[in-house]
């Protein structure tokens, strides 16, 4: 009877000893797997045991995003908790703070963010996003500009006032702006302040006044760019040759997106050297609201192309015209889409166009100039449904069957809407 009792009593101290292995983790650990955990779900484990109800304080990354706030709509005090919740929150939390994300809707929460940040100055702060989706832009606290070591910053719906003596971010390698001012600086001086930046995106609708070409061509190191051109220092007006210019000071791009939106393009001595690559590091290539009317744009677009000698991914979106004027019936002979040269195209997205032909010139040239290309989607915009535009997207689709495709894998698929 003893050697039975013996083992089993083997048993359970080894049953005893492994039960709580996963308390007895470390806590880089712990804390990694709290990082991956909503943050409601994290604060939760503190009913555990004894020994979990502080873990959850080891979080680095905090994130109050839409839906955690969704979550607190079945309070009446929904703003007043929401408050007090992420204030309580954050003060006991213990170890650095890598990672802060808010998205706010209400006026409310402004004054409780000027406390956040200066708690979050404090902390070691790598990667902040700030999205405000109320009317009236939220100033930027002053303790933000302390922040020395972000490396990603995201802002939404705020306004930029940098301190005095501010000289700039020196780590910062992400910068995304949507619906931002600035006082009393201009972005492109901003911009400077931040020599490492990897990533810039600008929306449409961000930033006041212009930014110098000469202040964007610092930022040497940028690889993912996305730039409404509108804001370029050129009141509106813009030529082909200065955005090549421009592109060419970016020779690490990988990923370039360009907004053609409220530019007029102008004409401008262009580069007729097939070889000439300025772009030799760019993948993917998005460019916004092409007007097919215009031969001066479509003839950049071209250019943009040939200019990226590694391009993978192409997108286009058409510019949406209010008054419907339909581009020339005919490929312009100011365009010279046989320049095109061998391209390494894999995946082509067409958006909004109409089916006319300079569109189709365009399609056409790219197919038979991508060997390796696999994919091309066209989203086509039916601006009408009589019956000469319903003979117009059948011919459409027709041609798009005839046109050579030097790659044998190409599939080619269309849809109306």
């Amino acid at each position: 009877m003893t050697e039975p009792i013996q083992g089993l009593s083997s048993k359970a101290s080894k049953f005893q000893s492994d039960k709580d292995i996963i308390s007895s983790m470390p806590e880089n650990v712990i804390t990694n797997i709290m990082d991956r955990l909503e943050i409601e779900e994290a604060v939760r484990t503190s009913i555990l045991s004894r020994g979990w109800r502080l873990k959850w304080t080891l979080l680095t990354r905090i994130v109050f995003n839409s839906d955690f706030f969704e979550r607190l709509s079945d309070s009446n005090h929904e703003t007043y908790y929401g408050r007090i919740i992420i204030s309580r929150l954050l003060l006991q939390l213990k170890g650095a703070l890598t990672k802060f994300f808010l998205n706010v809707t209400e006026e409310s929460y402004y004054e409780d963010i000027n406390s956040w940040v200066m708690f979050l100055s404090t902390k070691g702060i790598e990667d902040f996003t700030l999205q405000s989706w109320h009317g009236i832009p939220l100033k930027l606290p002053t303790h933000f500009f302390s922040c020395l070591k972000l490396k990603r910053v995201e802002l939404t719906n705020c306004c930029i006032r940098p301190i005095p003596g501010f000289s700039g971010f020196p780590n910062l390698l992400s910068l995304s702006l949507y619906s931002v001012t600035f006082e009393s600086y201009q972005c492109g001086e901003f911009l400077t302040w931040s020599p490492l930046l990897e990533v810039l995106v600008i929306s449409e609708d961000s930033i006041t006044g212009v930014v110098q070409h000469v202040e964007l061509a610092k930022l040497e190191n940028l690889k993912v760019l996305c730039l409404p051109l509108c804001k370029l220092d050129s009141m509106g007006m813009i030529t082909s040759s200065s955005i090549f210019q421009l592109m060419g000071d970016f020779s690490k791009l990988q990923e370039l997106t360009l907004v053609f939106t409220d530019c007029k393009m102008l004409a401008g001595i262009e580069a007729r050297n097939n070889a000439r690559t300025f772009l030799p590091c760019l993948k993917v290539l998005d460019l916004c609201h092409i007007d097919f009317s215009s031969s001066i744009m479509v003839s950049c677009a071209i250019e943009l192309i040939c200019g990226s000698s590694k391009l993978h991914t192409l997108r286009i979106t058409a510019a949406q015209k209010m008054d419907v004027v339909p581009p020339p019936a005919f490929c312009s002979s100011e365009v010279d889409y046989s320049r095109m040269g061998q391209l390494q195209l894999r995946d082509v997205t067409f958006y909004y166009i109409g089916g006319w032909s300079n569109e189709s010139c365009l399609i056409e040239s790219l197919l038979s100039s991508s060997p390796f290309l696999k994919n091309v989607w066209i989203l086509a915009n039916r601006s009408s449904r009589g019956s000469s535009y319903n003979h117009k997207e059948v011919m459409f689709g027709i041609q798009l069957l005839k046109f050579h495709r030097a790659s044998p894998l190409a599939e080619v698929e269309l849809e109306w809407v």
